[in-house]
């Protein structure tokens, strides 16, 4: 099975990657029927093509998995899986009650890492990280015991499962009667209880990171909130100063949602929240309280009952934590959502087409959700974002091509500019890191794919493109360092030595000899372990120009070669670094050194003729000042190697 002839776009700066990517959505496009189906309410958008960075993400996903390599039949196996997963719920013959509950609640979106209780039933696994969105079927007791279970269903599942209650929970079922048949929460933390020899059936066990969704629609919810939620205020918390000695109550929007660098080891995450004063105070979660901001999204309002009062590790200001006695409900901001045209670049690029679906009846728009601030999301956007279709009030979006230049923004912090470039321009990216650079090394040439990009407009109308570390959706993958693509003949097409100036902007896939290699182009510098980058020794020790920091420790010899390789067509003299100067020298830095002089050469001489499959890619662009003498490093980097067997 192989993949069809795809869009001159994607041939130009992905080469095969891109090609398969596309012939990919076409077999999954076909195998859903695009028949049209709409989605469920609250459920989002569910288009019967998938969308591209999605495709791209799980075809990553999965040469990250079998770094060996992967054959077109298990990526389309891992492909269909996937999305039949992902559009599971739009087959389901039956539906639980749950739907009748639900058909007067607003539409909301669905929260990132849901599954649904049928995949539950079916895997019979249940990760801690795994969110669940569902409806309460039915509140119970135990014969015998006063432990409740509660009957969970979903609006995507045919089956429910019975969930036992933590008693942190009790009350709400006795004294305030909240957790009553038709109610929707929200759970993570979630452990399995499997059936035993055929006996019995899966429940879940207690978790303590459940949240009540409230609706301030619904009058007993409404009367909740104004009874409960409105007697204090940030500021009137600030003055009165009494610690935890009262019992606050807050009601108050999620302004963000974003991680903090770890306290002595400590996961840390940061809520931040307004109230109707327009007040804002910080509430963090601790250790695996972390995984209770999955269960939040930006917009909606959060009400906090006995939140424990502290003060913050970093500015000693007032903020608010998780504590043993803290109840938490949520009232689910509404989605809403904006018709998005194509643009003439992205119809030219969608690939093949199925010969069963006329051109006529393709569509010419695609209905994405908006964020609180008019953003429109395009994490699920069916076809790929180029440079040229950015423009402000975007999120979610993804790019792939190829590095033009790197650099840290300033001495301090911890941003990072990257230019990517595509076939339609290059696009200034602002990357935030928590701590530190945690990419490894980049460079101008690499071929790269990132997604969770946000477009605004600054106050001169400029455009500005940024990119914030493990924030839900945010991937960074260097394809030229991947090691599955030298072994994944579906992704790459091999290409010869001559060719390389004819398509200079991405990484080639080429088998070679090496043709001559000398003790005087081979170097052992330091590089820094965090970036891969050569560390300068100055006066007053080591110091990283890439990252900008002295770096005394977490640094390591390595090789720095200078070689020339060649195949039938041509011979180029190229560069490389580290591990892949190790594949082609095939020793470690330390036994080399170990060698005497006369040895060391000798051995270089033995690796001559010596075949490899190598990624290269073209540097000539290169700018930065990051690697020793760079201005005498040649045009072509190779970035993988391997030895032909």
């Amino acid at each position: 099975m192989e993949p069809a002839a795809a869009s001159p776009s994607a041939s130009a700066d992905g080469g095969a990657f891109l090609e398969f990517v596309d012939y990919a959505i076409s077999v999954l496009t076909s195998s859903s029927g695009g028949d049209g189906d709409e989605s469920p309410p609250g459920a989002g958008p569910a288009p019967a093509r998938p969308p591209w960075g999605w495709t791209v993400a799980q075809v990553l996903k999965s040469c990250r998995a079998y770094s060996s390599g992967v054959t077109a039949a298990i990526l389309l196996s891992d492909l269909f899986q996937s999305w039949t997963e992902q559009r599971k719920y739009l087959t389901a013959k039956k539906k639980v009650e749950v739907t009748s509950l639900l058909n007067t609640r607003s539409k909301r979106r669905r929260l990132p890492s849901t599954i649904t209780i049928d995949s539950i039933h079916e895997k019979n696994f249940l990760s801690p990280k795994s969110v669940l969105e569902a409806i309460v079927i039915d509140v119970f007791a135990l014969p015998g015991t006063n432990i409740y279970m509660l009957t969970l269903g979903d609006m995507w599942s045919t089956s429910t499962i019975d969930l036992y209650l933590h008693r942190r929970y009790y009350s709400y079922i006795g004294q305030h009667c909240i957790l009553k048949k038709g109610r929707e929460v929200v759970l993570t933390g979630c452990c399995l209880r499997t059936a035993v020899e055929g006996y019995g059936r899966a429940r879940i066990l207690p978790t303590e990171y459940m949240v009540i969704l409230l609706d301030e629609d619904q009058d007993e919810d409404a009367m909740l909130l104004a009874a409960q939620f409105c007697t204090y205020s940030f500021s009137s918390m600030k003055q009165e100063e009494g610690g935890n000695d009262v019992v606050y109550s807050f009601y108050a929007r999620i302004e963000k949602i974003e991680s903090l660098e770890p306290f002595r080891c400590t996961e840390r995450k940061q809520i931040v929240l307004v109230d109707s004063d327009g007040e804002k105070i910080n509430f963090i979660l601790w250790g695996e309280q972390i995984s209770l901001a999955n269960l939040f999204s930006v917009g909606s309002m959060l009400a906090l009952d006995s939140p424990f009062v502290a003060s913050s590790e970093e500015s000693q200001e007032l903020c608010l934590e998780y504590g043993s006695a803290t109840q938490v409900y949520l009232v689910p901001i509404a989605q809403q959502e904006e018709k998005v045209l194509h643009t003439p670049t992205q119809v030219r690029s969608q690939g093949p087409r199925l010969s069963c679906v006329p051109i006529d009846n393709m569509a010419s728009q695609v209905t994405l959700p908006r964020d609180l601030h008019g953003s429109v999301d395009f994490s699920k956007y069916p076809f790929r974002s180029y440079v040229s279709d950015l423009h402000g009030k975007m999120v979610g979006v993804s790019l792939f091509g190829t590095v033009t230049s790197v650099c840290k923004v300033s001495a301090s912090g911890a941003t990072f500019y990257l230019e990517i470039e595509d076939v339609t321009g290059v696009a200034l990216t602002k990357l935030n890191f928590i701590g530190h650079w945690s990419l490894g090394r980049v460079g101008v040439g690499h071929m790269v794919y990132i997604s969770g990009l946000t477009c605004t407009l600054n106050k001169t109308n400029i455009l500005e493109v940024s990119w914030r570390e493990k924030e839900t959706g945010s991937l960074f993958v260097n394809l030229s360092f991947l090691p599955a693509l030298l072994n994944s003949t579906c992704l790459h097409t091999l290409s010869l030595l001559s060719d390389l100036p004819h398509s200079a902007n991405r990484t080639h896939i080429c088998r070679v000899r090496l043709d001559h290699i000398d003790c005087n182009s081979l170097k052992l510098p330091l590089f820094h372990n965090l970036c891969g980058h050569v560390v300068n020794e100055q006066p007053d020790g080591l110091y990283c120009s890439f990252c900008e920091v002295a770096c005394q420790n977490g640094c390591t010899h390595g090789f720095q070669l200078h070689l020339t390789i060649a195949d039938d067509s041509e011979k180029v003299f190229a560069w490389c670094l580290g591990q892949t100067a190790v594949e082609f020298l095939q020793i470690s830095p330390d036994e080399y050194m170990e060698l005497p002089e006369d040895d060391q050469a000798m051995y270089l001489f033995t690796l001559q003729n010596e075949s490899f499959t190598v990624a290269i890619a073209n540097t000539s662009k290169r700018v930065d000042k990051y690697a020793e003498n760079d201005k005498a490093l040649p045009a072509w980097e190779i970035t993988r190697a391997q030895k032909c067997e």
